[in-house]
């Protein structure tokens, strides 16, 4: 990588998605190393010196909220947009505390991406069209804030939400396998 080559880090699980950004950066002219998972794009973060970054705030394993914490506190961190189907102000405030860039709901296009790049504090914010959700994605949503809030501390996420650890416990892998069976019946 030379030095004016932008390094991009795309971290998303929906491998079509996942693909299409990469190949429609790859044409920008960007270096594009994508992960799936938040261990994986923290392990690539450890490797490469990341320019910018595309996180998907839901990830089938891990949360986009624990890439973008571990790329904000790089010492120089990336510009850094965070892509949800779940646009809340909750989340989008949590990401810009943690380092993000920008905040963008999907879906995006990669022009969109690109100049949310460039978008520096104090900037006007564009507007984020937040999709009416149901109850099961709001409780999500709240334990993925909550988490979040607590770095990641299961039992102390459970005692600030008022239920049982092992209730959490069990939420996080029911969504989990909910998500894994949704891939692989997408992937049929």
């Amino acid at each position: 990588m030379s030095d004016q080559t932008p390094c991009l880090l795309v971290v998303e699980d929906d491998p079509h998605l996942a693909e299409t950004l990469a190949a429609a950066f790859a044409r920008r002219g960007y270096e594009v190393h994508s992960a799936t998972r938040e261990e994986a794009a923290i392990g690539l973060a450890g490797r490469y010196a990341f320019t910018h970054a595309i996180v998907d705030l839901k990830l089938a394993e891990g949360s986009g909220l624990g890439v973008v914490k571990a790329l904000g506190e790089k010492q120089d961190p990336p510009a850094i947009v965070v892509l949800t189907g779940f646009a809340s102000i909750s989340t989008a405030v949590e990401a810009i505390k943690l380092g993000a860039t920008q905040y963008l709901a999907k879906p995006a296009t990669a022009r969109e991406i690109e100049a949310a790049f460039g978008h520096r504090a104090g900037m006007a914010m564009p507007e984020i069209e937040a999709p009416q959700i149901g109850v099961k994605a709001q409780e999500w949503e709240l334990i993925q804030r909550t988490l979040a809030e607590t770095g990641f501390n299961i039992s102390e996420t459970a005692r600030r939400l008022g239920m049982h650890r092992r209730t959490l416990a069990r939420k996080l892998a029911a969504h989990r396998a909910a998500t894994e069976g949704a891939s692989d019946t997408a992937e049929l």
